[in-house]
């Protein structure tokens, strides 16, 4: 036998031998645990062998069966599932199943989290520990009956504890998770003040001079609360109007003074039309930004600020004097811890009473979601997979991009796979734009495409899949995106497929994924207004 033959038996005799002892050091061990020993260069993920001579494999197993029906992260590798009540070791890193998809051979890799099991009841979600109806609120009964007529008869949690602060006249922070009912629970004290103030003031008020303003930051949004608005107006002697971008210039020629009680406006328009002297603030006794941490983000936060020095914010309720100043209400589903630093040049501090939800920042509980480690090339497969699975389980589905091009190509793609689908983007025309998401909503079509300009504050209730194309960047944008199905009045069967491709978009998911297996909030919601705050403190010692 020559020596080349002898070196191949050694060394197959040798890995047999070895694969025998480790084995029999740890019998429950897979495949993976051998792979990473015999090549190190491959990744590595963080593991914990726990080695019990008291237990057998089958016992084990019979362990893991009983388990099952309680497990909260499932994984593609069974040793880092994460099962309810589990707890883990102080000063040991918890093990994570994304820990290593940084690395290019961790493609294929997956796992998904339920937190709440099937049977769970969704409305439970929004209406624990609510009241039982609007009468218990002090509410007036012609607005009740206007409700009811809409189809609301109770309140939702945020509902019951936001509107009787805002009827108290304090100004008013309401930040809860998505889709619980944070638009009426704005409108209904609003609405129901604006009522009062008409009794009390005199009925020669000028056009175009509203009580309450709410600004949006997209148009879509506007379009939406104004609609909410218009809704209760048929029903209620009070008028409502919604002022959107778009021929900005023309309405500014050839302006339309109407009397307008609650006026809904996106802020370029509403500035420029103040400006001109169009519209008249001086009146104002509500101000209401929706979306507020949008708003308070890099895109619109030199131009509101601006704005709101036009107002002078109550600091405490005066019901005596009218012209004491107007009240000032935010809400949004993230709430950035370092909000006070950026109001604090309008509104005094501490005034804003917060109206919080207990699962504000945290992953939404009743509803799955999937994680998927995929590489740039393999997405095109996947989101045409999915997008044919909507199609024939006629699933209305909304699959976010990070970039319009991207948005505009999947669209372009999954149309000429006879996959009918609409997109939406901020950089589409305004008579493309218009109606896009109307037609998605009324379910022309069941695929909409788009950027983040969808991922905020719109009414979404019958979506049952959110697709992640790209992972966002930022824990704010996930956190809304997500929100955009399992809202209230959604059906039970909503879910998120999240596609993870880049090393930014896995520390997020690392992230994501600690916090659920900690029970925690999930981390960093201040987006990018941190670099706000930050480059206002150099600006400021700068001129110093």
């Amino acid at each position: 036998m020559c020596s080349t033959m002898k070196t191949i038996l050694k060394a197959t005799l040798f890995e047999k031998t070895t694969k025998f002892l480790f084995f029999q050091r740890f019998p429950f061990a897979t495949q993976t645990d051998l792979l990473d020993l015999f090549h190190p260069k491959e990744p590595v993920y963080d593991r914990e062998l726990v080695i019990n001579k008291k237990n057998s494999f089958k016992e084990r197993e019979l362990q893991k069966k009983e388990k099952k029906k309680d497990v909260i992260i499932k994984c593609n590798r069974p040793e880092f599932n994460h099962y309810k009540n589990q707890k883990y070791e102080k000063l040991k890193a918890i093990p994570l199943a994304s820990k290593g998809w940084h690395h290019s051979k961790s493609n294929g890799d997956h796992f998904s989290i339920r937190i709440f099991n099937e049977d769970y009841n969704i409305n439970d979600h929004f209406w624990e520990e609510s009241v039982d109806n609007f009468n218990a609120l002090k509410l007036d009964d012609l607005l009740i009956d206007a409700l009811e007529r809409l189809g609301f008869s109770r309140p939702t949690k945020i509902q019951a504890d936001s509107i009787p602060v805002i009827l108290s006249g304090k100004n008013t922070l309401i930040a809860a998770e998505t889709g619980c009912g944070k638009t009426l629970a704005y409108l209904i004290p609003v609405i129901q003040q604006i009522l009062k103030w008409k009794e009390k003031s005199p009925s020669d008020r000028s056009p175009n001079t509203p009580l309450a303003v709410v600004i949006s930051p997209s148009r879509e949004l506007a379009g939406q609360i104004g609609y909410a608005a218009k809704e209760l107006s048929h029903h209620l002697p009070f008028s409502s109007h919604v002022l959107i971008g778009g021929r900005t210039k023309q309405k500014m020629l050839s302006p339309e003074f109407k009397n307008v009680d609650l006026l809904v406006a996106t802020l370029g328009a509403l500035s420029k039309l103040t400006t001109t002297g169009i519209y008249n603030m001086a009146e104002v006794r509500h101000l209401i930004l929706d979306e507020s941490d949008t708003l308070l983000d890099d895109s619109f936060n030199e131009l509101l600020l601006r704005y709101l020095k036009r107002f002078k914010i109550r600091y405490t309720a005066d019901h005596k004097n009218n012209k004491f100043g107007c009240q000032l209400i935010l809400a949004s589903a993230t709430f950035p811890n370092k909000l006070d630093d950026l109001l604090s040049e309008f509104v005094e501090p501490g005034s804003l009473k917060k109206v919080t939800s207990k699962y504000l920042h945290r992953f939404l509980p009743h509803v799955p979601q999937s994680f998927y480690r995929l590489g740039p090339t393999e997405k095109a497969t996947k989101i045409l997979q999915l997008g044919k699975q909507a199609l024939k389980n006629e699933e209305p589905t909304m699959i976010f991009s990070n970039k319009s091009s991207t948005s505009d190509w999947i669209s372009l793609m999954l149309n000429e796979n006879d996959v009918p689908t609409v997109h939406l983007n901020g950089e589409m025309p305004i008579l493309l734009r218009k109606g896009r998401f109307n037609q998605f909503r009324n379910k022309k079509f069941l695929i909409l495409s788009c950027t983040d300009i969808a991922s905020r504050g719109m009414d979404t209730k019958h979506v049952k899949h959110v697709i992640n194309y790209d992972f966002p960047m930022y824990m704010a944008d996930y956190i809304h995106r997500c929100g955009r199905t399992g809202r209230c009045g959604s059906s039970h069967d909503c879910h998120v497929t999240n596609f993870i491709s880049g090393k930014r978009e896995v520390e997020l998911v690392n992230k994501i994924e600690l916090a659920v297996r900690t029970m925690d909030v999930l981390p960093d919601v201040n987006g990018n207004i941190t670099k706000i705050i930050e480059n206002r403190i150099i600006k400021n010692s700068s001129s110093k």
